[in-house]
């Protein structure tokens, strides 16, 4: 039965069984293997999340690139590979993205964005801090950053030809300044402000 995809490595998910499952219910699928991403989000969670797209967007209102949050689908097919058969399927938190020819049907972003970033869960912390990881420096994705909502920490990769640098950590008293976007810093007392 579905609710237990999380644990059955040995079935291969694709996306196109991804595309018959209840949009009510979050999953993504990595490497075939696919992961149950309940419960929704806490508060914390979601001001960060907010606090982080609200200066990107402001920053990218005038220019090309676009800046989403969740939810919204990344896959990544192998090279001529029909997308339904691809074995890799996520929601990062926020992506930034600047190629357009990348966004699909208004509905999906097929390929690396440019920047991905996660806020970690307890149930989603090894996920993000491995498998995405791994998955998102094999596919290309040039900036990812981890966001530590309890340490108020963020950690960002930086891809340097196929892999990612040791990753720089910021704390809140920090400004990051973008990789894919030289002239943006992120303000992390803005993010990790306490509002509860």
């Amino acid at each position: 039965m579905k609710h237990n995809l999380a644990v059955k490595e040995e079935q291969i998910f694709t996306y196109e069984d991804y595309l018959t499952w209840p949009e009510d219910e979050r999953w993504q699928i990595i490497n075939g293997i696919a992961y149950n991403m309940s419960p929704a989000p806490d508060l914390d969670h979601q001001t960060i999340s907010g606090e982080l797209h609200r200066q990107f967007a402001n920053y990218l209102l005038d220019k090309t690139c676009m800046v989403f949050a969740s939810p919204v689908d990344i896959i990544f097919p192998a090279s001529g590979q029909d997308i339904k058969k691809t074995k890799d399927v996520v929601q990062p938190d926020i992506i930034i993205v600047c190629d357009h020819k990348k966004l699909h049907e208004r509905k999906r972003c097929t390929g690396a964005p440019d920047l991905a970033i996660e806020i970690l869960s307890p149930s989603t912390a090894y996920i993000d801090m491995k498998e995405k990881r791994d998955l998102y420096e094999r596919e290309g994705v040039r900036e990812y950053w981890i966001v530590d909502p309890v340490y108020k920490t963020v950690q960002t990769y930086i891809l340097d030809g196929n892999q990612y640098k040791v990753p720089e950590v910021y704390s809140q008293e920090d400004k990051i300044k973008v990789s894919i976007l030289p002239e943006l810093e992120i303000d992390l007392a803005l993010v990790f402000k306490e509002y509860f």
